[in-house]
């Protein structure tokens, strides 16, 4: 008798043999049936405003305008019905609609079927299990109007197809014949012996170790397998050699702390030494991360005997409290005022760190380099799809300690930074130096995730939390500040002395830091953020006023509003960020100022004010300026 596991899929002509039939739509009449913009009405349409009917997330068919997926449909369905792109309200439609396909999932019995068919096949000593921390995303499809989605077998399933976990294996066994003095081309030809390659002789063609697809275990906690919606907002592009600043967020597709079954067995000619070797190369490969976005914390499997990774050089505890760090949003439809309303999910995120410090690199070595050289640095530093898609040097990873509650609006965590083996082992050192240095100037001088131009502090207004103090918690002395901003200074220009030190050591290039770049001449709109000479960096010391700091109440004080509003070519508006950061230095009585384009007013008076009070100005880092 055939093992019911491994039969196939039963063909759509075929009788259904259980209870997973698509369900017919429950109520028709619950929504309208279809309108000029071709939708129906979600939601059930039981209580609508007159006026403002909430957006459909479906496509309005006219035989079914209200789909209602089985619980088993997988997202490949969902796109069938997906709204027209065209419509108000499309980023909202779009969200709900993910937010359906992610709650709605039950893919129990198909994923199980699938794992104890890998266990079958394989044998059972052939199969493992790999934990994923936090998330990973593996293929690139784009998707309906550009969404990114994460690779689906056949039928729709989320899966690590066999060929992405023979691909790790290859590359990580390269790497170590590599390590062992080869030369790339004949560790390529070494590993034909164990996984084959057409350019081999003919015993080695073929390999010799077969891969399976590799599905995710179902929880208790998810029953599709870890499909999380996630977001994507690149803020800042590169446009030729210019920066622009365009927030632009995406949704998209993820698994998020999913467990896989990888199962692999011995192929014709292959020994019990080379199964071995291969499974050792595939478990170091993913430990180290698979996937897209691997520099920014995703991708990466752990098995249990996978060991502590040499390559972390910088662990750092640290509290986030204000405005926080946010992932994925939910949409609520508010019929009164015919929109949604869009509720952030505060999550401490990897990507919100590397993204500031990529930003502060920006910053610091646009001033002394062209900005096609740190184009590319930036790329061997932190990764990237343009011009080609590149595994940067450094890996940022976080372990979330305590999350927000209605009462507490504090995050913190472990921020964990890592080589990749994409860094030459000569620059080893220096990068390590530059990174540590590049955190520290992160931490001082700014916050992360929203808020993060502004210092904590509270309002009557709403929303009532508005910016953010980030603080690091390590006994080293590194780490530490005086209580005294006149000692301050010391400690900042060192940080920022051994910072252009082992940026030149890096790029080869001679860095003269007392002699800055001109990127642009401003004038009052616009100015560049760069810290070139038209920067300035101001320790402040005050008591605070109210509930805001010394310094961000002089940035609100009324001499610097326009007709009794903030202005905007000082405090930032809507799409135009704020030329200037204030950051708290924990729990010291005073701030650091960046001003950006503080030569031309209004930030030249701004300047001048923060000066006449006391301020000590720690750059640019040459005197007299």
């Amino acid at each position: 008798m055939t093992n019911p596991y491994l039969q196939r899929p039963q063909r759509p002509n075929q009788p259904p043999t259980n209870n997973n039939r698509p369900q017919q739509p429950a109520n028709r009449s619950g929504g309208n049936q279809g309108n000029n913009r071709g939708g129906g009405q979600g939601g059930g349409g039981n209580n609508p405003a007159p006026n403002n009917p909430e957006p459909s997330p479906w496509l309005g068919h006219p035989s079914d305008p209200n789909p209602q997926p089985h619980k088993t449909a997988s997202f490949v369905e969902y796109l069938r019905w997906m709204r027209a792109p065209s419509i108000q309200h499309k980023e909202g439609t779009q969200v709900q609609l993910v937010s359906k396909a992610e709650t709605q999932a039950n893919y129990t019995e198909r994923l199980n079927q699938m794992n104890v068919r890998t266990c079958l096949i394989a044998g059972n000593s052939n199969t493992f299990i790999v934990t994923c921390p936090w998330r990973i995303r593996v293929g690139g499809t784009k998707g309906p109007e550009s969404m990114l989605l994460p690779a689906f077998d056949a039928l729709g399933m989320p899966y690590i197809p066999s060929s992405t976990l023979r691909g790790v294996a290859r590359a990580q066994g390269i790497r170590e014949f590599m390590e062992q003095g080869m030369s790339r081309s004949q560790a390529k030809k070494e590993m034909a012996k164990y996984l084959g390659d057409l350019d081999a002789e003919d015993k080695h063609k073929t390999g010799k170790v077969i891969f399976f697809d590799a599905y995710p275990i179902v929880t208790n906690e998810s029953n599709s397998g870890g499909l999380a919606v996630d977001i994507a907002n690149s803020i800042w592009s590169w446009d030729d050699d210019n920066l622009k600043y365009s927030p632009n967020p995406n949704v998209f597709f993820s698994l998020k702390q999913v467990k896989f079954l990888i199962g692999i067995r011995k192929g014709t000619n292959c020994t019990d030494e080379i199964l071995a070797m291969v499974k050792k190369w595939l478990i170091k490969g993913l430990g180290q991360g698979i996937g897209s976005q691997t520099n920014s914390g995703y991708g990466r499997l752990l098995s249990g005997q996978q060991q502590n990774n040499p390559h972390e050089f910088l662990r750092l505890n640290f509290e986030l409290e204000g405005q926080l760090i946010h992932g994925r949003q939910t949409v609520t439809w508010r019929a009164d005022k015919n929109r949604y309303d869009n509720k952030s999910i505060a999550e401490v995120r990897p990507v919100a760190f590397k993204n500031m410090m990529r930003y502060w690199f920006r910053i610091f070595a646009r001033g002394v380099l062209p900005s096609h050289q740190v184009r590319t640095l930036e790329v061997q530093i932190f990764g990237g799809i343009e011009p080609e898609p590149t595994w940067g040097w450094l890996c940022v990873r976080v372990k979330e300690i305590d999350s927000p509650t209605n009462n507490r609006k504090k995050q913190s965590g472990i921020l964990r930074l890592f080589t990749t083996n994409s860094l030459p082992e000569f620059q080893e050192n220096s990068f390590k130096t530059f990174c540590k240095d590049l955190c520290w100037l992160m931490f001082r001088l700014g916050g992360v995730g929203q808020g993060a131009r502004r210092p904590y502090y509270e309002r009557q207004g709403n929303p009532r939390i508005r910016g953010c103090d980030l603080m690091p918690f390590n006994d080293e002395d590194f780490w530490q500040v005086p209580d005294y901003p006149q000692e301050f200074v010391r400690f900042f220009q060192q940080r920022l002395t051994s910072f252009y030190q082992n940026l030149a050591t890096l790029t080869t290039i001679s860095i003269n830091n007392c002699n800055l770049l001109e990127v642009s001449p401003p004038n009052d709109n616009p100015w560049v953020e760069v810290a070139d000479q038209h920067c300035r960096i101001l320790i402040f010391q005050g008591d605070s006023q109210g509930n805001k700091s010394h310094a961000l109440a002089v940035l609100h004080d009324r001499m610097f509003k326009t007709n009794g509003s903030y202005d905007r070519f000082l405090c930032g508006s809507t799409a135009k960020p704020s030329p200037i950061w204030i950051a708290n230095v924990e729990d010291k009585n005073y701030q650091v100022v960046t001003v950006f384009g503080a030569t031309q007013d209004p930030r030249k008076r701004f300047v001048d004010e923060l000066r006449s009070q006391g301020a000590i100005q720690v750059f640019p880092l040459s005197p007299g300026r």
